[in-house]
């Protein structure tokens, strides 16, 4: 058998032993183990301790478990609870207002914990209730709030834009910024969206009523110092890393650091807190250390194979196609592996592959970086299977059924779509602030 079947086989079984519904860490390890056991015999055997050897001399994941704490003891200490009640006060005389209050949100927690999780889970079960109590559209707020958290993996510091920069060798800080203006860009259409469908439909939204939203003007300015302490430690993070005052790791270190001196300042940092920050923190970093890990095995047996070359000769010589076409068919590769992939795993499978692709075709990584990234919110929000749909299945309540929560996110997928074509289309929008700080 050739190693090209042999390559095609490995990711076949991988795949249907995904859509079974096994998990994604088991599934890859083990379809990389068997075939290294078969291909190389005993030798083989070593393949999953040189992959663990190798993950655990990776210094730059150390940001990893750094980056979800601080975004859990942000939300653990009710510090994105404030935040709420800002936006709460300062958007409810709008129509559909608590729902740009909620974007606003997610915006503000993508800047501080760099996961689509913390976000959903804030928005879940601190802006969902208060939105069903206040007569909002149980299918329109569902959707915002899934969008929403989508963001936390294009706007800096996002966790998936470090681990895409380990993979294709580029600057973490060009990534960072590359995300800033297609992810405020992606917010800006969402609240549009709210917005006009508030318009036409006021009923799916209502402003608050008067009496509710009456509040000195000294108060409301009171409310907004709620959003000093995230950009603080936001300021603190990702400014001292761009200006070259700090590595990776030790921008993440701050960060935790001064979420966890917030917490204190506010008189919140209890026990309760900090065992479940630190609990939390704990089941979603060894959730992506195991993926990693998997991966790296698959990776390794891949590119033995030799599967890499042979991939790039396929799609650059025998298929034919242009650059652009390519990349377009890349882009919905993994949008269908979305539907049963999170990004992580998508990220350290297929990347590997196409990242070289990419470069061979002579894009930007950079760009292509984000190009991923917003691929991968798409991914993320589409029907069957896509990871967010789930999370916000366990997390709603009775009232909102899977089938709203499917239809909720149909018009945001249209926006993220929308997005990605503007990106595509227009390199700059992604590459001029890289551009002006790094010189690209």
């Amino acid at each position: 058998m050739s190693y090209e079947m042999i390559a095609l086989l490995m990711f076949a079984s991988m795949m249907a032993m995904l859509i079974s519904g096994q998990r994604v860490f088991a599934v890859i390890g083990f379809v990389a183990v068997a075939a290294s056991l078969l291909l190389w015999g005993d030798g083989g055997s070593q393949l999953g301790f040189s992959a663990a050897m190798k993950l655990m001399k990776w210094y730059p994941l150390l940001t990893l478990p750094l980056f979800v704490y601080m975004g859990y003891m942000l939300s653990e200490s009710g510090i994105a609870e404030d935040l709420y009640r800002m936006f709460h006060v300062w958007m409810g005389s709008l129509g559909g207002g608590l729902a740009i209050g909620t974007i606003l949100l997610m915006v503000v927690i993508s800047a501080i914990n760099g996961l689509s999780v913390a976000g959903m889970a804030i928005g879940a079960t601190i802006a969902l209730p208060e939105l069903l109590r206040r007569g909002y559209d149980k299918i329109m707020i569902t959707g915002v709030i899934q969008a929403g958290s989508s963001l936390g993996i294009l706007v800096p510091p996002s966790v998936v834009l470090v681990l895409y920069g380990m993979i294709a060798r580029q600057p973490v800080g060009a990534l960072w910024l590359a995300g800033v203006v297609p992810g405020l860009l992606m917010a800006g259409l969402f609240i549009l969206y709210v917005v006009v469908r508030c318009r036409l439909q006021p009923n799916l939204g209502p402003p608050l009523p008067a009496g509710e939203r009456s509040m000195p003007l000294a108060d409301k300015l009171r409310l907004l110092s709620a959003g000093i302490l995230p950009l603080a430690i936001f300021l603190a993070m990702t400014g001292l890393f761009l200006m070259g005052f700090t590595s990776l790791v030790e921008s993440s270190a701050v960060g935790a650091l001064a979420a966890t001196l917030a917490a204190a300042v506010k008189r919140r940092l209890t026990l309760r807190v900090i065992h479940a920050t630190v609990t939390k923190t704990l089941l979603i970093t060894c959730m992506f250390m195991w993926i990693i890990l998997a991966a790296l095995c698959f990776g390794a047996v891949f590119d033995g194979l030799g599967a890499v070359k042979a991939i790039e000769g396929f799609f650059i010589g025998d298929l034919g196609l242009g650059p652009w076409e390519l990349l377009i068919l890349m882009q919905l590769t993994y949008l269908v592996m979305g539907t049963f992939l999170d990004d992580t795993a998508m990220l350290v499978i297929v990347a590997p592959l196409f990242v070289p692709l990419v470069g061979a075709l002579g894009f930007d990584l950079v760009w292509y970086g984000v190009l991923y990234t917003i691929t991968c919110q798409i991914a993320y929000i589409t029907p069957p299977f896509g990871y967010n749909l789930f999370l916000m299945r366990a997390m709603a309540p009775p009232q909102i059924a899977l089938a709203d929560i499917y239809r909720s996110v149909v018009p945001f997928v249209a926006v993220m779509v929308l997005a990605l074509a503007l990106v595509t289309a227009f390199p700059d929008l992604a590459l001029w602030l890289p551009g002006q700080v790094y010189g690209r």
